[in-house]
């Protein structure tokens, strides 16, 4: 159209017509090229999405089995990979996971530095945008661990206590507990005041039973997060650094608690439908671009 448009205002201004088509090329080009507008970037953010649905859908499933008493287990993100990569064509579904995941890890990198969800520069846009990036930087490490898995290079293990007890560690893990705990309260309020809506297009005839999913879910995660964030602060600044702890440690907190098993079962109810919201972010999220 506009490629047009320009041919149309160059023969009627007796311009030759040359230049302007030219213009209009490199500028199709431009933009065609940028990973901002890209129709195959769109799709490898909706494939992150379904990424991350796939491995909390796995965490949540266990967890419920074993509430259940029905051989399930509290397992966190990595133990979740290892559960996909031993079903049937476990080590091709594992490959479009780590796809996901980086596809997952560059759109929450432009959501964070294109403010592409528009949060603005204000505090509360800035602390949106800051979390935006850390979850960049957290799926990444995962994304490198599953294709160290991949590459047989690693057994799921885990070696940062020695980082952790030196004094950078613990104030390290200190604020990266802080910025969990911001997060989670962030991730209750976003279930509970259902902001979500404003970023997805989820058909009317789905919203009835969607949003109660959704919230649920992110409720859950949200509190889960928050206990991570206890646990990683406690771990650095209290008990000395001995060990990180992550979801799974976090099912048990709760496991342990007064009406402990009604807690566990309810929880890891909710990381289930929070692996459905990621799903329904797959197909329904606005991937809204900017260059």
């Amino acid at each position: 159209m506009l490629l047009c448009s320009g041919l149309e205002v160059a023969m009627h201004a007796n311009v030759k017509p040359f230049t302007v088509v030219k213009r209009g090329l490199n500028e199709d080009f431009a933009m065609q090229n940028t990973i901002a507008t890209g129709k195959n970037f769109k799709m490898l953010a909706r494939m992150g999405y379904l990424s991350r649905g796939a491995v909390y859908l796995v965490i949540g499933g266990l967890a419920l089995l074993a509430a259940f008493g029905s051989g399930g287990e509290t397992t966190n993100s990595k133990g979740a990979i290892i559960k996909i990569t031993q079903q049937p064509f476990g080590e091709l579904l594992l490959v479009l996971l780590i796809i996901g995941l980086v596809g997952y890890v560059i759109w929450r990198f432009i959501q964070s530095v294109k403010d592409t969800d528009d949060h603005g520069t204000s505090a509360k846009g800035m602390a949106i945008r800051i979390a935006l990036f850390i979850s960049a930087v957290t799926h990444a490490a995962l994304a490198v661990w599953a294709l160290k898995l991949l590459l047989m290079d690693d057994n799921g293990s885990g070696g940062g206590t020695e980082f952790l007890s030196s004094t950078p560690g613990k104030w390290l893990f200190t604020i990266a507990g802080a910025a969990m705990i911001g997060a989670g309260i962030a991730h209750i309020y976003k279930g509970w005041a259902a902001r979500f809506q404003k970023y997805m297009d989820i058909p009317p005839q789905q919203c009835q039973w969607a949003k109660p999913v959704c919230q649920v879910g992110l409720i859950a995660r949200g509190v889960v997060w928050c206990i991570v964030g206890w646990f990683f602060i406690y771990s650095a600044m209290i008990a000395g650094g001995n060990e990180v702890k992550g979801i799974a440690d976090a099912l048990d907190f709760l496991r342990q608690q007064n009406y402990g098993s009604l807690l566990f079962t309810l929880t890891a109810a909710g990381l289930f439908c929070f692996g459905v919201y990621s799903v329904l972010e797959a197909f329904y999220r606005r991937i809204n671009l900017k260059a």
